[in-house]
């Protein structure tokens, strides 16, 4: 099981929300600025980095910039959303270098594009977000429903080859109450496809749980960022240690 600690970025800085509301915002500067955050966890092991631009999902602005150091100075593969609005962006971030980009509205809104990304660029590299509130898919910073169940989401982009998923709890996310594993159970139990669990997490028995449940991978956020456990001991568990 991948472990993939989340810089999520805002203002240039570090932050965490509680269930995507921009009123909860935690800034972290005692983690210093993003890109040293970067190479601490990749110092520390990460299987990956999951990044997200959060000025640009809320339509406040963009970090594109610090991205694109992050990704320049990390060997370790990095994954990034947030405000991927349009194919251009898309393809710009992968030819700097971004391993996976997660597309969230840009996928529900024209799917083709979806298609014609992971032809131009290869299943690997594309990730749909599966942002959920009460079984019900969100997209545009959590606040515009989809109109589409989880399951139904998941079997309209396995229909155009995709194979990675990111299913995100938004009831769960930022709680440290564990993440929701009825649903990742339900999700998992599809054996085309890969889920990266993100959502609630705050323990390393969340994480054992997570392994046993199958995911693929995880993204950690506050609980690393609050102390609860070291990166190092989540990458025991993701490896079975």
């Amino acid at each position: 099981m991948q472990i993939i600690p989340a810089i999520d970025i805002m203002n240039g800085k570090i932050v965490r929300l509680t269930r995507g509301d921009p009123e909860t915002m935690k800034t972290y500067e005692h983690f210093r600025e993003p890109v040293m955050v970067a190479k601490k966890w990749e110092e520390d092991g990460a299987d990956a980095i999951h990044i997200i631009d959060l000025d640009a999902a809320l339509d406040k602005g963009s970090n594109l910039g610090m991205i694109k150091e992050i990704v320049r100075v990390v060997k370790v593969p990095t994954q990034v959303g947030g405000g991927i609005r349009n194919v251009e962006v898309a393809r710009k971030l992968l030819r700097t270098g971004v391993h996976r980009i997660i597309l969230g509205a840009l996928a529900f809104n024209e799917p083709s594009v979806v298609t014609e990304l992971l032809i131009e660029f290869g299943i690997e590299r594309v990730v749909i977000a599966l942002d959920y509130r009460d079984d019900e898919v969100m997209v545009k910073g959590w606040k515009t429903a989809a109109r589409l169940s989880v399951n139904e989401a998941v079997t309209r982009f396995l229909d155009l080859g995709a194979k990675l998923f990111l299913v995100t709890s938004i009831t769960r996310d930022g709680t440290l109450k564990g993440p929701d594993y009825d649903m990742l159970v339900r999700v998992c139990s599809c054996p085309q496809i890969s889920i990266i669990a993100a959502g609630g997490v705050g323990s390393l028995k969340d994480l054992a749980v997570l392994r046993q449940v199958g995911v693929w991978g995880v993204v950690i956020g506050k609980a690393l960022y609050e102390g609860l456990f070291e990166l190092r001991e989540a990458l025991k568990i993701g490896r079975g240690r």
